[in-house]
């Protein structure tokens, strides 16, 4: 039996976990709904199943698991913190045209998406989501919450630490074995861009190379 599950979120990409959900060859998982924090849907909401509050999902339906599908890292850690406090399930979702090797660790509440390469020897934190088309490389981790847009490459030996967002066809290039490259805590990394050097904490990069624009 399919185990229930709400998503949490009720935008484009909330959507689009769902829809990841249903196409599961194996239905691990059914949703049953969307949780928005006022609520209320989109005017012209597309998906038949209900948004309603977290109050209401948890009342409907205790024993859910939820999936937490918001693209802002700090967000996704605040509801996903507030969950962890009421003993909710988060689980993993995958969908099965994805490619990974058993050498890849995930954490609690991961959401990768289709079509992405996943290599050997990664680690990933709690809530990561891997978007559409990425492709991550050898020895690399990424830290809790972060967030990969469609098409983001990231290269061997790169260390990703918490509430990154990598924007759309971002690529971030390989480090050493004895020195990674590193993207700081809380790093914005702009689409297009491609960071060929350690990122500090914080900060904004953009540009071909990729450059220091303001600290966040």
């Amino acid at each position: 039996m399919s185990q229930p599950i709400f998503i949490y979120g009720a935008g484009g990409f909330a959507r689009e976990v769902a829809w990841l959900i249903d196409c599961d060859r194996n239905a691990q998982f059914k949703v049953v709904g969307f949780i928005d924090d006022s609520g209320k849907k989109l005017e012209h909401w597309p998906d038949h199943r209900p948004v309603m509050s977290y109050e209401k999902a948890r009342a409907l339906a205790p024993e859910a698991g939820v999936v937490v599908s918001i693209a802002h890292p700090v967000v996704r850690r605040r509801i996903s913190e507030r969950l962890q406090a009421d003993k909710v399930n988060q689980p993993v979702v995958t969908h099965h045209a994805l490619e990974l090797s058993e050498r890849v660790v995930l954490g609690e509440g991961c959401v990768l998406c289709p079509g992405s390469r996943l290599t050997v020897d990664i680690i990933f934190g709690v809530g990561v989501h891997i978007n559409l088309n990425c492709t991550i490389g050898h020895d690399v981790v990424i830290g809790d919450f972060c967030t990969l847009a469609p098409g983001v490459h990231v290269s061997g030996c790169v260390s990703i630490g918490k509430n990154v967002f990598i924007g759309t066809g971002a690529s971030i290039l390989n480090g050493t074995f004895d020195k990674p490259l590193t993207v700081g805590d809380g790093c914005v990394i702009a689409a297009g861009a491609c960071l060929t050097k350690s990122a500090e904490a914080h900060t904004l990069y953009a540009g071909v190379p990729a450059i220091a624009k303001k600290q966040l």
